[in-house]
């Protein structure tokens, strides 16, 4: 499979990489969090790569605004949702990382109108990364090994029982709820946008989430799993839509699906 020709898809990928290394050298020194105005936790990792990843995308797209979890207000450059800008979580599952868990990850994401076109997710206790791009009416998506094989990765056909993502560290009553209206086959806890490549690689149909997260933590996740063929959908069965300045770039709840015929279940 060639993909050597578009140097942008190779260039984001090893700058996640890069950002992958900075949090493992802090990892190796010792982790220290301390937490932001928001009650969030934040370490020396989240901080060494956001400087890396503001860094090379001020190289490649310099004339993309960047929306960073690590940031604070909007860049003045940015004033119209619907204009092109980069949402990046430079350390997605601060506090797996903070309770030596391995899912976290770094997430970048370009959005255009509204939607992810191009996400890479990075893991960096693994080395594995995936990249979705859905720039083009043929999107593709792919998971890099460690030792830099790129292989192509392809949502599964639903069953009749699901199996479900579920995040590790956020549990709640509208999620209990929702899984006892399932079919449900098996369920897997898991941390970070790691869910969204999971399912993206077929080993899993669905990750359901009501409680609060922010847009960088999904837009990559997003992106990928759209270019292996499945969706992201808000609570109202509509594309998930990002650029929220009025929400602060909260999202509301949302679905991941592998197969898109899972919806027909579910609205």
């Amino acid at each position: 499979m060639d993909v050597s020709k578009d140097d942008l898809i190779l260039a984001l990928e090893v700058l996640c990489r890069r950002a992958g290394k900075a949090i493992l050298d802090v990892k190796a020194q010792g982790v220290h969090a301390h937490f932001k105005p928001d009650g969030s936790p934040v370490t020396q990792a989240d901080l060494a790569a956001n400087a890396v990843l503001l860094q090379g995308l001020e190289r490649q797209l310099p004339d993309w605004p960047c929306i960073s979890e690590e940031m604070e207000g909007i860049p003045q450059a940015l004033k119209d949702p619907h204009q092109d800008f980069i949402l990046i979580d430079p350390l997605d599952g601060t506090r797996e990382f903070i309770d030596h868990g391995g899912d976290y990850t770094v997430n970048v994401a370009l959005i255009r109108q509204r939607r992810p076109i191009l996400g890479v997710v990075h893991m960096p206790e693994t080395g594995l990364s995936w990249i979705g791009d859905c720039r083009s009416e043929h999107p593709k998506a792919w998971q890099v090994s460690a030792d830099g094989a790129w292989q192509l990765v392809r949502v599964r056909k639903s069953k009749a029982a699901l199996t479900v993502l579920l995040s590790r560290s956020h549990g709640d009553p509208e999620t209990k709820a929702f899984l006892s209206m399932l079919n449900l086959g098996a369920s897997i806890m898991r941390g970070s946008s790691l869910k969204f490549c999971l399912i993206a690689r077929g080993d899993g149909d669905l990750y359901p989430r009501f409680g609060p997260t922010m847009e960088w933590d999904i837009a990559a996740g997003d992106a990928v799993l759209n270019a292996a063929g499945g969706q992201v959908l808000g609570l109202d069965a509509k594309l998930f839509l990002y650029g929220q300045f009025e929400k602060a770039f909260k999202n509301s709840g949302f679905l991941a699906l592998g197969d898109p015929a899972i919806a027909r279940r579910l609205f």
